[in-house]
């Protein structure tokens, strides 16, 4: 943070946390960032504790974000909704904690998590009881997986194994890890499993090849850029909460989000139809909806 300072701050640029990096370690670079400004208060950091200065929902954002987005999807798409759907996801971290949190409050039932060492899988599915298990048992350094297994008999636990290939009758898959954990062979498993829609918690999860297998298949698909902006989204809100030196209720910030994801997948879909005549090519429409947006400043500021 030392070396960093001079080239951040509220109107310039904002960093959040990520894999490995949570409210411990923001508090710490904030902490460092108030000293040498003279224990001034800015917004210049998001993810910060709700005791000083952040917003509730935040840690939330991503999981609860993502399952709005593919509520919506679904919702538009299929005119279905995620009750009694099967969500397989993967990662055992916020992203996947909260998305199974909010999949129950819709009464989805999902029945996988996942880590470095393989996957546990709840033939019958997690319920808020054994969810709160599992976020116990992730809550303690160095804990794995094997060790929510050891706790939940009803569970089953392979080694090396990625979700995609362990749960059957898959619905929705939730990859919510790293990059790259969901390859062309774990679409074409998906798709025999009957799959109606993946949508990427973590950050770029499925393969280009499995994205083309997905689609080819007709299985709606969510890309990262949108389906897991709620992380930033919220991070935009702390901001917003930071300049007016306020802070807005749980319920408040929940309600904001949704309606962001909400207009998100709007934006996606409205210009997949507009652009491909399609109005299911989300990552399509993704594309393009970013891109005017972006192209349309460069030209309205006089870049070209």
């Amino acid at each position: 943070m030392t070396a960093l300072a001079p080239y951040i701050g509220p109107n310039k640029d904002v960093p959040a946390g990520d894999i490995g990096l949570g409210g411990r370690e923001i508090g710490y670079m904030f902490g460092q960032y108030k000293r040498l400004n003279q224990g001034s208060f800015e917004g210049v950091l998001t993810g910060k504790s709700a005791d000083w200065g952040g917003s509730y929902v935040r840690p939330e954002a991503t999981g609860w974000g993502l399952v709005f987005f593919a509520e919506e999807a679904l919702k538009d798409l299929r005119k279905e909704s995620f009750k009694g759907k099967r969500c397989a996801i993967s990662g055992s971290g916020n992203v996947a904690q909260f998305a199974a949190q909010q999949l129950l409050k819709l009464g989805a039932v999902p029945v996988t998590f996942s880590d470095s060492g393989g996957t546990v899988y709840e033939p019958e599915g997690f319920t808020s009881e054994k969810l709160d298990i599992l976020m116990e048992v992730k809550a303690t350094r160095g804990a794995r997986l094997t060790d929510y297994a050891a706790r939940s008999p009803s569970s089953t636990y392979h080694a090396s194994k990625r979700p995609w290939v362990v749960a059957e009758n898959i619905d929705v898959a939730l990859p919510c890890a790293t990059q790259n954990e969901l390859d062309n062979d774990d679409a074409l498993a998906l798709v025999k499993a009957g799959c109606q829609g993946v949508f990427e918690g973590a950050n770029m999860p499925t393969t280009p090849d499995a994205v083309e297998t997905l689609e080819d298949a007709g299985i709606i698909f969510g890309p990262a850029k949108a389906a897991n902006a709620g992380g930033v989204a919220v991070s935009g809100l702390e901001m917003a909460q930071n300049a007016q030196m306020t802070q807005w209720t749980g319920a408040e910030v929940e309600k904001m989000l949704q309606r962001i994801m909400v207009d998100i997948y709007g934006q996606c879909a409205d210009s997949a139809e507009t652009y491909h005549n399609n109005r299911g090519a989300i990552k399509e429409g993704a594309n393009v909806a970013g891109f005017l947006k972006v192209a349309a400043a460069l030209r309205e500021q006089g870049a070209v």
